[in-house]
């Protein structure tokens, strides 16, 4: 480890211390055993540090995969009719102000496709138990046809393809697809010229269904579906319920892994599983399950996790998540696969309704934990243009968990390239009474973690608890909530002073490997120097 970075993080452990929808095996390959063939692959090598400035002290050495080969979706047909692609963002506008349809605000030099999915997929049964340890075995079950769809962005010219895909489990707990990750992670996709890929792995999704999460000015389309939300274009799918999804996930993949026409003609060598919140639990599901049966991803990020994995349900029912949090059994994330993990934790799950400390584990040569000081589960950034619209008593969370994400992304993928790790972070400090909560300091600023310059040279309290609401939405939301002018003067000396501390501890930051040299302007927007001046007056 460089000795900046090393530095950091003895400082940070030492410390006194959704997208306006978008919240929210081992054994028996007899599926496949029609199929002999396996795919036998190494990750690509990749040069550099990918641009964290530094390398982990843990690195390791990628491995070959062995995958057994299986029946993969069929992504020939392209979807062109309709009011066009529709996801729950507030980035996508036609005739500035219908979100959700139409033509998504892309990056410059990306272009956005839209392709069925199709085949037959099967279910999974438990053998065994689903015991803490994430150990999980699973066989197929029944089987059933489905017609999903995915939601392709590329670099329109595929050579600037960067080889790797970001396959994202759309999250569907505000009642329609919702792509949080791609919201948090868009400037990395681009700027490292990664597709992004966008699934619609859960039955409400496409056949509409109840809404766990409701937020405002989505009235219009939640708990619909896409096919009543466009049946021109979306009323042929067919989805046959959630037990399936998981396979669903897996014969997407099997098919991007081969390229084609839904990539452009691009070749993949890396595919990534990422999904937020609801997808994230499903992941954990996924990764403990199937994909020790599977292989078919190189690496996962999940991303706001509860304790908890998605249940498995019979033919055309919904997973219960509300349900599966309340009854089911706190599951880790295995340790003993090839695939690497890197969980993804804002300061609001840990102790708050996702509970994600009752599942935290060490870091290990395929697992790392980074937890974020000062985040909140969603946030302003999530929400986009309906933030200010919520709420919830007192402002909501603005920070800067996004620009975390981005450092994770590019740790993920170059240690999927490299077997080079990603670094380990400190955990939040939490104590454990009557139920655990997070320690804070006498500004009531969570204590450990990756820590950021807004919450480490504050000027207002950013945390993971929420105000005075009891609206779920609102409850994920966290607070930022203003200082006293006279504990801001006490803290800094001057403007001067102020600014001087934040390009410090942004740059410690970068060098620490937790957030990207790429994103130095954007880390340096949250600082407030008028409030430092207002004190002062």
């Amino acid at each position: 480890m460089a000795p900046r970075a090393s530095h950091r993080l003895v400082k940070l452990s030492s410390r006194n211390s959704f997208v306006w929808i978008a919240v929210t095996s081992v054994v028996l390959i007899v599926a496949f055993a029609s199929c002999s063939k396996t795919d036998t692959t190494s990750p690509p090598a990749a040069s550099g540090d990918g641009g964290t400035g530094r390398r982990s002290a843990a690195a390791t050495t990628a491995r070959p995969v062995e995958r057994p080969a299986g029946p993969k979706a069929d992504l020939s047909e392209e979807l062109t009719a309709g009011s066009g692609p529709f996801l729950g963002e507030s980035s996508r506008i036609v005739g500035g102000d219908t979100p959700a349809i139409g033509t998504a605000r892309l990056p410059s030099g990306y272009i956005e496709r839209e392709f069925v999915a199709a085949g037959t997929a099967t279910d999974y049964r438990v053998v065994g138990e689903l015991s803490r340890d994430g150990r999980w075995s699973f066989e197929p079950g029944n089987s059933a046809e489905y017609r999903t769809r995915v939601v392709v962005r590329r670099p329109e010219d595929p050579g600037r393809a960067s080889g790797t895909v970001v396959v994202e489990w759309l999250n569907v707990s505000g009642g329609v697809d919702a792509n949080p990750d791609y919201a948090s992670l868009e400037e990395e996709i681009a700027r490292r010229g990664h597709i992004w890929v966008g699934v619609s792995a859960q039955l409400i999704g496409v056949e509409g269904g109840p809404v766990l999460v409701k937020a405002p000015g989505a009235e219009q389309f939640v708990g619909k579906g896409l096919k009543a939300i466009d049946p021109a274009r979306y009323g042929s799918l067919r989805h046959p319920g959630d037990g399936f999804a998981f396979d669903i996930y897996t014969q997407i993949a099997r098919a991007l892994r081969e390229g084609g026409t839904v990539l452009g003609g691009a070749t993949p060598q890396v595919l990534l599983a990422v999904g937020e919140s609801q997808s994230a639990i499903a992941l954990t599901t996924y990764y403990n399950g199937v994909q020790p049966l599977t292989q078919a991803f190189d690496g996962f990020l999940i991303h706001s996790r509860g304790s908890v994995g998605l249940p498995l349900v019979g033919p055309g029912q919904y997973a219960d998540l509300a349900g599966s949090i309340a009854a089911a059994k706190p599951a880790l994330i295995r340790d003993d696969l090839d695939a690497p993990v890197l969980e993804l934790q804002t300061e609001g799950d840990v102790t708050g309704i996702l509970d994600s400390f009752s599942v935290r584990q060490p870091d290990t040569e395929r697992f790392r934990l980074w937890e974020v000081a000062g985040a909140s589960h969603a946030d302003v950034h999530l929400l986009g243009s309906i933030a200010e619209s919520l709420n919830c008593g007192v402002p909501i969370n603005d920070g800067p968990m996004h620009i975390v994400a981005k450092a994770a992304l590019r740790s993920l993928d170059r240690w999927v390239r490299t077997g080079d790790a990603p670094p380990e972070a400190p955990r939040l400090e939490v104590a454990v009474e009557e139920r655990p909560r997070i320690k804070r300091d006498e500004d009531g600023i969570a204590l450990g973690g990756i820590r950021t310059p807004p919450v480490d040279v504050p000027v207002v309290v950013l945390s993971g608890e929420p105000g005075p609401s009891q609206e779920i939405i609102c409850i994920l939301m966290g607070s930022t909530l203003p200082m006293p002018a006279e504990r801001i003067a006490a803290r800094y000396a001057s403007v001067e002073d102020y600014l001087q501390r934040f390009e410090e501890e942004t740059n410690e930051t970068i060098a620490a490997g937790f957030v990207l040299d790429e994103d130095r302007e954007a880390l340096k927007g949250y600082a407030k120097p008028e409030l430092v001046e207002a004190a002062h007056r």
